[in-house]
């Protein structure tokens, strides 16, 4: 008799193994990669961890998802905060790493563990309108992905926020 499976746990070990094959494989097809922050305290991605991983590896770059930053730690929230994240990658990085981001979006639920799951901007306690200052005041530029729930809303609602910055 088989022992019982556990799907959840199965499951998330074959989605990160995965994962990594497909981050391997492009790297050796010699196309760059974005690593995120993941949004679960207990897994490998924390924002220290992604920019050691970047320092180190060519052709990879840190994909920052604000969201998962903010549900690992319950920080990131504030103008301070994001700026002195943005001051951190630049420092270990160089300057050159601000103008060509890779960022992720959205609302999010977390609890002590992390993530929960992610949420329309308005639905959370994400401050957007934070995040977008301190990217616009750090020069920051390069691609800005939305993964809430509800997609177009929420990436009109960051496209015009930011505009509105002047």
């Amino acid at each position: 008799m088989r022992p019982p499976v556990e799907w959840d746990s199965n499951w998330k070990h074959v989605k990160e193994q995965r994962d990594m094959t497909r981050q391997r494989a492009s790297l050796s097809a010699g196309r760059r990669t974005w690593p995120e922050v993941s949004g679960k305290v207990a897994a490998f991605g924390s924002v220290d961890e992604l920019l050691e991983l970047t320092a180190r590896l060519a052709k990879v770059s840190p994909c920052f998802d604000f969201a998962h930053c903010h549900a690992r730690t319950g920080g990131f929230n504030t103008y301070n905060e994001m700026s002195g994240l943005l001051k951190k990658i630049s420092k270990r990085l160089g300057p050159q790493a601000l103008e060509d981001m890779h960022i992720h979006i959205s609302g999010i639920a977390f609890g002590k563990s992390g993530e929960l799951k992610h949420l329309n901007l308005m639905e959370s306690d994400l401050n957007y309108h934070e995040i977008l200052h301190a990217l616009a005041d750090s020069g920051c530029s390069g691609l800005v992905i939305c993964e809430s729930p509800n997609l177009e809303e929420d990436a009109l609602l960051l496209q015009e926020t930011y505009h509105k910055m002047g």
